[in-house]
């Protein structure tokens, strides 16, 4: 054992047997906290490289016959379609997850992210391969959001089932740091290239795009590395002992709606808010900044300004995490929803000044207002289920939420903006964040209840 993990917080299974019994060794949870940012972070920065992507080249090297308006909704469409793909992927890696363990079914997750997104930084564009390059680039998309739809339920499960009692908000923030820590280092890889080959030029519409893409398969290494030197959590091991001696059950997909459909559906609302302002902040707003119709800023200046708002939404996550197991997740989440609705529409007439003043307030606290949410949702969603299908049931209810949040608003936000202005995108989103209240609302808070069930 590493000196750090000697000296690491530790904790013993929560089931393990009393005095007299086998009992298991105490686990480190400093190296299951880190194997579960690090997871995050590198899926979401592999996701997120996408979303940057999408915003500043991919209308030009994947769309060009569509010109500039039409292929940048036919980028962000297929942005959308991994939203779509992950709740297909919750179904399937859940139910892995809650047979075989969380620990394989993520080291699968992992795998598949990295091999897809080091394929789209080498995928040629449409100039070489034609109508080929648009359709392997949805493949592609599609199998992201596959793999992004079992991680995150995964990496939760694996925080709050470790997690010392009366502490499972403070540790499940360690995987929701991951999409702060990813959209910092996604946007400082785009920064960084674009200085380096120019944002303009046939260079950097050639390849110098694609480094971020590649350059992925190295943290894709660091997180293989890390996941398999940690063990399966004590509450799954319980659990999997139990039904080797139970009749066979129905498949986990199946037990989780026939047993807590409303959880399903209401977890998915109350998870709606933060998608529709993350993705708003950090994809379209990213397009939103840089276009001539929009904020018409540098793009390196947009990419900078992106950098800062991350140290900002990392803070709110750990602050939000800490203060959910004092206060209630429900308070704080319903706390989040209930700014979200007069921030929202009061964001683009913000945006609309058209100042880097402006447009860094305007995504900064957009961010804050998500990460408050999203702090708690770590430890939220899997207290809402049972353990024999939570890997399941918190995966589906994040991932429905990434429809109705994270696919729909970049999608119509274009549109509504070029018929209406950018008041007509506050709307949206004041009435997802009112949406968001109202279902956190009718939940029940999860603070200090069991995950033995």
């Amino acid at each position: 054992m590493s000196q750090d993990e000697a000296t690491a917080p530790a904790v013993r299974s929560p089931i393990a047997p009393p005095a007299g019994g086998v009992d298991t060794p105490p686990v480190p949870m400093k190296r299951i906290a880190i194997a579960s940012c690090m997871g995050t972070t590198i899926e979401f920065y592999d996701f997120f490289i996408y979303g940057t992507a999408a915003a500043l080249v991919f209308p030009t090297v994947f769309f060009p016959a569509l010109g500039a308006a039409a292929g940048t909704v036919a980028s962000f469409a297929t942005f959308a379609v991994a939203f779509v793909a992950r709740p297909v992927g919750a179904i399937l890696f859940g139910h892995f997850g809650d047979r075989i363990g969380r620990k394989r079914t993520l080291i699968s997750t992992l795998l598949l992210m990295g091999i897809a997104t080091v394929l789209i930084g080498l995928l040629p564009g449409a100039a070489s391969i034609g109508v080929a390059a648009p359709i392997l680039l949805v493949l592609l998309r599609f199998a992201q959001g596959f793999a992004v739809g079992g991680e995150w339920a995964g990496a939760t499960l694996l925080t709050a089932e470790y997690a010392p009692p009366g502490q499972r908000g403070r540790y499940a923030l360690f995987p929701q740091l991951g999409p702060a820590i990813a959209f910092f280092l996604s946007s400082g890889t785009f920064l960084v290239s674009g200085l380096v080959l120019g944002y303009g030029d046939e260079t950097f519409l050639t390849y110098g795009w694609r480094i971020p893409f590649i350059l992925s398969i190295l943290l894709v290494g660091v997180g293989l590395y890390v996941r398999l030197k940690i063990e399966e959590t004590p509450v799954f091991e319980q659990a999997r002992k139990a039904a080797a001696t139970a009749p066979a059950t129905r498949a986990p997909f199946v037990e989780a709606f026939r047993g807590q459909t409303r959880e399903i559906l209401l977890g998915a609302g109350s998870s709606t808010l933060f998608f529709a302002f993350f993705y708003m902040g950090t994809a379209y707003l990213t397009s939103y900044g840089t276009s001539p119709t929009g904020a018409n800023l540098p793009r390196p200046l947009v990419l900078g300004l992106g950098m800062i708002a991350s140290v900002f939404f990392a803070t709110a996550i750990v602050l939000a995490s800490i203060y959910s197991d004092r206060f209630g997740r429900r308070k704080v989440i319903m706390l989040s929803t209930a700014v979200g609705v007069p921030w929202a529409l009061v964001l683009f007439p913000i945006l609309d000044i058209g100042t880097a003043a402006a447009f860094g307030i305007g995504l900064t606290i957009t961010l804050i207002i998500f990460g408050i949410s999203y702090g708690p949702l770590g430890a939220f969603l899997p207290e809402l289920f049972r353990t024999r299908y939570r890997y399941t049931g918190a995966g589906l209810a994040y991932n429905l939420a990434g429809i109705l949040g994270g696919a729909i608003p970049p999608l119509v936000a274009g549109p509504l903006a070029a018929s209406f202005g950018g008041i007509a995108i506050g709307v949206m989103l004041a009435v997802i964040a009112a949406f968001s209240f109202v279902c956190t609302a009718v939940l029940v808070e999860t603070r200090g209840k069991s995950l033995d069930a």
